[in-house]
This record gives C-alpha cells, sequence and structure tokens, in this order.
C-alpha cells in the first residue's frame, strides 16, 4: 500500500521523435495509466521529449509538437521538453544522437518530485538503459515494430558474422526463429540498416526487466513461443515480452487549417457513395512519396485493373534536409488524360489523407501498403487484407510475414534493386487478386476477418493482450513500491 502523503508515483516515458514510434508509445502510455478497476489512475506519466535531431526535418517537430498538444488533455499526462543540444551533423544513426542526451535525461528522472515506478525507452533509446541502472529505476523496452523483428535482434548477437555474410547471397535464407526460412531478399536491407546497432539491441534488451511490444499472441505465436523459449537466447535467459497489442495511434493533422481540414473529409464522402468492400486503398505512411516515372506506372496499373480506388499520392520531399513528402503535383506526375479518364474510377489524393478513418469505411476493401507496422495493425484491426509494397526498415520482412505466415495478404513483387520499383502490370495483377473474385484474394480476406476479430479480442478483458498488460502492470506495480520506500524527494536549490 502506498502511503497516503506520498506523491503517486510516476512511469517515465522516453520516446523517439518518429512519428510511428512517439505515437505508438504515448498510446502505450495512456493504457499502462489507468488500473482495470474502475479506470482510476495509478501512476502519472512523465514524457520526457527528445527534440529531433537538426538532420531531421522541421515536420518532425511539427508532428511531435502535434501529438504532446492532443496528449496534453489526458489527465496524468506530464511532458518535459529536453533542451536542445549542439551536435554533429554527421551522426550516422538516431540512437548516436539519442545517446548525447544521457546527462539531462538522467538530471530531469532524478529531479523529479515523485517517486519513478520505471523508465519505458524506445528500442532507438536503448543506450539510456545506462541512466535507469544508475539511478537504479526499473526498466522496460517499448519495441514498436513486429515480434519477428524483435526475435530478429535477440538472435542477432549470436549469429551477426554468419549472417552479415548471408546477406550477401542471392537467393539465400535466413532462420529466424518461429519464422519459416526467410528469403534474403525479404530482410532489411544491410546497406541502409545498420546489424550492428540491432545486435546492440538484442543484447541490452536482456538486462531491462521485460520488452512491451506491439504485437499480439494471437498474431505472431511462433515468433513469441520462439522468444518465451528460448530459441532466440541459446544458452541464456529468455526475456519477458508483454505483447499488448495492437496499439493503434491516431495521428494527428500535423498543418491544420479550415481548408485542408475539410478537403481531407471529401475522401469520405466520396467514399460514401461507393458499393461496400469495392475500394482499392493505396497509401504509404508519412515518409512514402513518388516520382513520376512510378507514379505514372501506378497510374497504368489501376485503370487497367478496372478496380475503384482511392489513392494517396504524395510528391518529393522539398529539400535534400527532409524526408518528408510534400503535396503532390498531379499535373506533373500522373498520365496525361488520367484524371478524366478514372474520375468515375477512382480519386487520387494529393494530400495528407484520415488514414485509419479510410480503413474503418465500409466501402475499402483492399489496401495497398508499404507496411510500416501501424499501419498493418490499423489494416487488421478493420479487416482489410493488404498487398504489401515495402519500402525501407524492417518493411519488407514485415511483407514477408503478412504473406507467408499472417496469411492476410497477396504478394506483390517488387524490385529491391530499382528503389523498391512495381511495374505497372504488377500492380494490376496484384490489386485484381485483392479485390477480384479468385482464390488468392479470397483466403487473404478470410483470414483478415479472422485477425480483425482475434486483434479485438485479444484487447477486450481476458484477452491475451489484456491480460500481458495486466502482468506489466503487477510488475509495474512492485517497482513503484520499493521507488517509494526509498524515495526522497529532491531538496530545492537556496
Amino acid at each position: 500500500r502506498l502511503d497516503a502523503d506520498m506523491p503517486s508515483p510516476t512511469i517515465v516515458l522516453l520516446p523517439m521523435w518518429a512519428t510511428g514510434h512517439f505515437s505508438s508509445m504515448l498510446e502505450a502510455g495512456k493504457r499502462l495509466l489507468f488500473c482495470s478497476a474502475g479506470r482510476t489512475a495509478a501512476y502519472s506519466l512523465t514524457v520526457l521529449v527528445t527534440p529531433p535531431p537538426m538532420a531531421a526535418s522541421s515536420e518532425a517537430s511539427s508532428s511531435q509538437q502535434a501529438h504532446c498538444e492532443m496528449m496534453a488533455t489526458v489527465d496524468g499526462i506530464v511532458f518535459h521538453h529536453l533542451p536542445a543540444i549542439e551536435h554533429r551533423t554527421d551522426l550516422a544513426h538516431p540512437s548516436e544522437y539519442i545517446r548525447l542526451y544521457a546527462p539531462q535525461v538522467k538530471e530531469a528522472i532524478a529531479g523529479l518530485a515523485a517517486p519513478v515506478a520505471a523508465v519505458v525507452v524506445d528500442f532507438f533509446g536503448t543506450p539510456l538503459l545506462d541512466v535507469a541502472h544508475d539511478l537504479a529505476v526499473p526498466a522496460y523496452v517499448y519495441f514498436a515494430s513486429t515480434g519477428a523483428m524483435l526475435a530478429l535482434m535477440l538472435r542477432l548477437p549470436g549469429i551477426q558474422e554468419e549472417l552479415a555474410s548471408r546477406l550477401r547471397e542471392e537467393g539465400g535464407v535466413v532462420d529466424v526463429p518461429g519464422m519459416p526460412p526467410v528469403p534474403v531478399a525479404s530482410m532489411p536491407s544491410p546497406d541502409v540498416n545498420d546489424y550492428t546497432w540491432f545486435a546492440y539491441y538484442g543484447r541490452r534488451f536482456l538486462e531491462t526487466r521485460g520488452i512491451i511490444a506491439n504485437t499480439a499472441a494471437e498474431l505472431e505465436p511462433g515468433v513469441l513461443a520462439s522468444i518465451a523459449g528460448g530459441r532466440c537466447t541459446p544458452g541464456g535467459r529468455a526475456p519477458t515480452v508483454y505483447p499488448i497489442g495492437p496499439v493503434l495511434s491516431p495521428k494527428p493533422r500535423v498543418v491544420v487549417d479550415a481548408r485542408s481540414s475539410s478537403s481531407a473529409q471529401e475522401c469520405i464522402r466520396w467514399l460514401g457513395a461507393q458499393p461496400p468492400a469495392s475500394v482499392v486503398f493505396l497509401c504509404f505512411g508519412s515518409m512514402g512519396w513518388m516520382n513520376a516515372e512510378q507514379a505514372r506506372e501506378v497510374a497504368a496499373g489501376l485503370e487497367r485493373s478496372g478496380h475503384r480506388f482511392l489513392w494517396v499520392l504524395r510528391g518529393p520531399p522539398a529539400g535534400s534536409g527532409s524526408g518528408h513528402p510534400t503535396d503532390a503535383n498531379l499535373g506533373d506526375l500522373l498520365p496525361d488524360g488520367f484524371l478524366e479518364r478514372t474520375k468515375a474510377q477512382g480519386v487520387v489524393w494529393p494530400g495528407w489523407a484520415p488514414q485509419l478513418e479510410i480503413l474503418a469505411h465500409a466501402a475499402v476493401g483492399g489496401f495497398v501498403t508499404h507496411c510500416g507496422w501501424n499501419s498493418v495493425l490499423e489494416s487488421l484491426w478493420h479487416g482489410v487484407p493488404m498487398a504489401p509494397w515495402p519500402l525501407y526498415a524492417e518493411q519488407h520482412l514485415n511483407a514477408f510475414e503478412l504473406v507467408a505466415v499472417v496469411g492476410v495478404a497477396v504478394a506483390m513483387e517488387v524490385d529491391r534493386r530499382r528503389d523498391n520499383f512495381v511495374e505497372a502490370a504488377e500492380l494490376e495483377r496484384a490489386v485484381r487478386a485483392l479485390m477480384g473474385g479468385g482464390e488468392e484474394g479470397r483466403k487473404a480476406r478470410e483470414k483478415a476477418h479472422e485477425m480483425k476479430a482475434a486483434c479485438r479480442k485479444a484487447v477486450e478483458e481476458r484477452g491475451s493482450s489484456y491480460a500481458a498488460l495486466e502482468r506489466l502492470r503487477h510488475a509495474i506495480r512492485k517497482g513503484a513500491n520499493t521507488a517509494t520506500a526509498h524515495f526522497k524527494a529532491p531538496q530545492p536549490l537556496i
């Protein structure tokens, strides 16, 4: 029992600034904020906000600020914005940059006027585990990606050298515990993903009290069982994993004005006039954009498919320092006459669109997606089958898992040697398979419908993710009792 005169314990969150990571951790934190009985807050949340590095675009800062403002209305959440620090602009990895904030993070946590029950770091913030250890605070990692990616990271320290050579072999396969043999072509590219950091994460995750994962036992039973059974950490202890997902992350529009907000709703109004499950939705995340060559292939494939479509098309970033797309100039990107010829068939949307609301609409029957994990979970939550078009990070592994393991997607050939290019004929084939009456699409639709029910059941009372969250709360509560017993309020400076 906590002392009535003692301030409530706080859970410190250390999210990474990228939209998919930041929003997902905040939503997971909200779940931790409340006890199961009566939805009474047992803790507060203290969010230490690290500013994006200078190399990141202003859009990253704007997105981060929009999420903070959205969450600031929730009682019990306090945001502490860490001041920006000078740093080299050539830092090669987000974790290198986050490591620079260790002194500030330590000072901020030590100065809190409440006992700290736990520190939760994004996996990119794994170097900050040293701060939690120095302060003798229980530490957890929040893993916003798949169980399969987690299994790979945990296994990597023991196979790193062997894997490095195998990833250079064309036609080879990789053993990810709990998965069927993964083609090298479906692995994160070693040219743009640092496997040394992946192995670093896998080693250091074992120092934590647990890994909070945005997945569900029903969604990835094989990999989660392999982790729990020690297949990823032979000779060592298996980490404790809390699969609490799906954690869905509503995305606030970064730039809101009356014109853009009302125009975004035109997508929803158009969908309202379409038959059920008749529209294929194409959207590629906060970083996805197309040049004219690719956009014209997509246009040709969609037109020839004959299916209704809602295509969110973004243009190239504004400058070399920005990775975020711009609103598309459709005249520059699309073939002459395409919009006129297809005006009864579909809509090309050149800016931000309310993805979660679109996927929830009864008119949407398929989703061509970049396979960002948040987008995948949103699609599964609404039972929408997918055609994967992976672009970067772990998305090629996600795509393989969706097709070969979960069975909720129709495969589409993506040419990684041409910057993930997709030919018009291949897109046409995939859309027809996804939306038509063939066996491939039927199986994906059936499985997506099953996963919709499984995901929703998982987070309900007595569901698997609900139970995992209760176990996590119990573990944190034990840490809170210890923290409270040893807590001394920081003395004010004189």
